[in-house]
């Protein structure tokens, strides 16, 4: 049984966006939390993420994710500690990751919370290199758009969350030579410094597609997509014969309010006999225990370097988003709680 006074702290989504969202869309309650049901756990979450997929979820569509409800806490995934426990499985003290952030407290079934080896990574680090970002780049550049031995690979996004762990995992696969862009010269020069990329294009300093032909004269192999717009038609023109394409994300397009026109190069595909796929990360959950197994020991070793991006105090949850999404970050976005 809980305190009759427990209360936690959340944020609500207030509107829904149009365009870029904006503060006002959010809203910091107060609620007071229920008893536990049994098979339950209470969790006083420490770490929360702020992803790019959230923004899809603000909106009232139809997707592969039910969108976020007006005037109720956001979701997303948070690491935190059991402070009470109903279920056998999961003792008090224990560090679990879950998919109820953006709130103090989580009343979250233990069927659906997952232990945390700490002794193995930070807490931290299972909303990042070990999580479902990290995963991402796994299967995107294993199973979706497989890098082989000497490929030259290209990368968007790629001082994110999903690009710092991707360029680096694309080296430890066999490629030639790994590519990324980033926005920004602090952010480029990141890439070669510190993520293991060979080259960095900045978005921001002229043409994609002239800076990608100066960058890989006799094509790419392999493109992990974030972006979309004029990075994926930049891409399919380096493309060389029997490239592979995987589609991660389109956040060039994610604020658009008007339909946003494909790329005008698509048919390169048939004549370069090439692929292009999309991917949910959650038809790849099975390689989890695969990727942390690796993941993990690189991390202790050095030889897989992360960084993140953290910002204190759940009441500045949404101003990380909204710095996330205009590209404030290297690494992961993280909120400490």
């Amino acid at each position: 049984m809980l305190a009759e006074q427990l209360t936690s702290r959340e944020i609500h989504l207030a509107a829904r966006p149009s365009g870029e969202p904006a503060p006002a869309d959010f809203t910091l309650a107060r609620t007071v939390l229920p008893d536990l049901a049994d098979g339950q756990i209470l969790v006083r979450n420490t770490w929360m993420s702020v992803d790019p997929y959230m923004r899809g979820r603000m909106n009232d569509a139809e997707s592969y994710i039910p969108p976020f409800q007006l005037g109720a806490p956001l979701e997303g995934s948070a690491v935190g500690e059991v402070v009470a426990s109903r279920a056998d499985s999961v003792p008090v003290g224990a560090t679990v990751v879950h998919f109820l952030g953006w709130r103090e407290y989580a009343i979250v079934d233990a069927a659906s919370a997952t232990i945390a080896d700490t002794a193995l990574a930070p807490a931290q680090a299972y909303l990042g290199a070990l999580g479902t970002t990290g995963l991402t780049a796994y299967a995107a550049l294993t199973e979706v758009a497989p890098v082989r031995d000497g490929d030259v690979v290209f990368v968007s996004a790629a001082a994110g969350a999903v690009g710092s762990v991707a360029g680096q995992l694309a080296r430890k696969l066999g490629a030639a030579r790994v590519i990324g862009s980033a926005g920004g010269p602090e952010k480029a020069g990141k890439l070669v410094s510190a993520f293991g990329y060979d080259a960095a294009i900045d978005y921001r300093a002229g043409s994609v597609a002239g800076q990608l032909a100066e960058a890989a004269p006799d094509g790419v192999d392999v493109y992990l997509d974030s972006v979309g717009g004029d990075h994926l038609v930049a891409a399919l023109g380096a493309l060389r014969a029997g490239g592979r394409i995987a589609l991660v994300g389109a956040i060039s397009a994610v604020n658009a309010t008007e339909p946003v026109p494909g790329p005008h190069n698509l048919f390169q595909l048939a004549y370069k006999d090439a692929t292009m796929r999309g991917m949910l990360i959650n038809s790849y959950f099975h390689l989890f225990p695969e990727w942390v197994g690796k993941a993990a020991g690189w991390l202790a070793d050095g030889s897989l370097r992360t960084e993140s991006t953290v910002v204190e105090g759940l009441e500045q949850a949404p101003d990380a988003f909204l710095r996330m999404m205009r590209g404030g970050n290297i690494g992961k976005m993280l909120v400490r709680l």
